[in-house]
């Protein structure tokens, strides 16, 4: 994991002590594949979505309840359940240095072990008690799966740029933005604008950032027929590449902008040295 952004989860390292100690999962399925997921969940991972959340509500003065690290528990479950079923969609042997589990066991019991860790956030959100908050992730997981169908029935399609945006905001974005509404709901405030705006823009630039690395550093999706920005927005891939940074850049822009209103503190301070992290390509 890069320094810098290790510095920047130091700033709420005890916040993502208390979230890590809830992604606990019951041990009843089998036991290899209980060992597996256990392995996976806690095998390292950028918990970005617990991060922005956290600073957020941190520099904007939100008080974090007991209730809160439950929520991004069951957030890093859903996101978790994403990645094991990505990695069966796109035929992936590795995940985060190891063997994925449908490489290791198959894709059956990889669909399984997803939909596993699926309800056991399904057990968080009834725990939190919020039928706002059910709502709110029953259309994102909806959302992310609509994102995924889009881009499938999208393969060897040059779509226009916003249909890319909006398959980005769908699949990626939805995600960290009922982590941010939730989070603030939670903390009893009503006014959730500016902090879903700044989610929404961050998890796009996130998806933008993730697909430009893609390209440059050779591991594309163009020959599954998933064409991203940078060939979206040129026949010619080097300015496709630069259009994209331009691109990420405006979404980077516009994150910064929601958090203009916030007082100056150590984690607002974090928050735009992760929006740095992410611009720099």
């Amino acid at each position: 994991m890069d320094k810098k952004y290790k510095q920047i989860c130091n700033v709420i390292k005890a916040d993502l002590e208390r979230v890590n100690k809830n992604i606990v999962i019951q041990k009843e399925l089998n036991v290899q594949l209980d060992d597996e997921l256990e392995e996976f969940l806690h095998s390292p991972s950028k918990r970005i979505r617990s991060i922005i959340t956290i600073l957020y509500m941190r520099a904007a003065k939100l008080y974090l309840l007991p209730e809160h690290y439950e929520l991004l528990a069951a957030v890093e479950l859903i996101h978790n359940a994403s990645l094991i079923h990505d990695d069966v969609i796109d035929e992936s042997k590795m995940r985060r240095q190891r063997k994925s589990l449908n490489e290791k066991f198959d894709n059956k019991l990889a669909v399984i072990a997803g939909d596993y860790l699926l309800g056991c956030a399904l057990d968080k959100f009834v725990k939190i008690n919020s039928m706002q908050i059910i709502e709110i992730f029953s259309s994102t997981l909806k959302s992310m799966c609509k994102g995924e169908a889009k881009q499938y029935f999208n393969r060897f399609k040059k779509i226009k740029i916003e249909e890319y945006i909006e398959k980005s905001a769908l699949k990626t974005a939805s995600l960290f933005v009922s982590a941010m509404k939730s989070a603030i709901f939670l903390a009893g405030e009503t006014d959730v604008d500016l902090g879903v705006e700044f989610a929404e823009n961050f998890g796009i630039a996130f998806q933008i950032k993730d697909d430009l690395t893609n390209i440059l550093s050779g591991t594309e999706d163009i020959d599954e027929g998933i064409y991203n920005a940078p060939v979206i927005l040129s026949d010619n891939m080097d300015e496709g590449i630069e259009k994209t940074k331009d691109l990420l850049n405006n979404y980077i822009n516009c994150a910064r902008l929601c958090i203009n209103n916030l007082s100056d503190s150590i984690y607002k301070a974090a928050l735009l040295e992760l929006l740095e992290l992410i611009e720099d390509v």
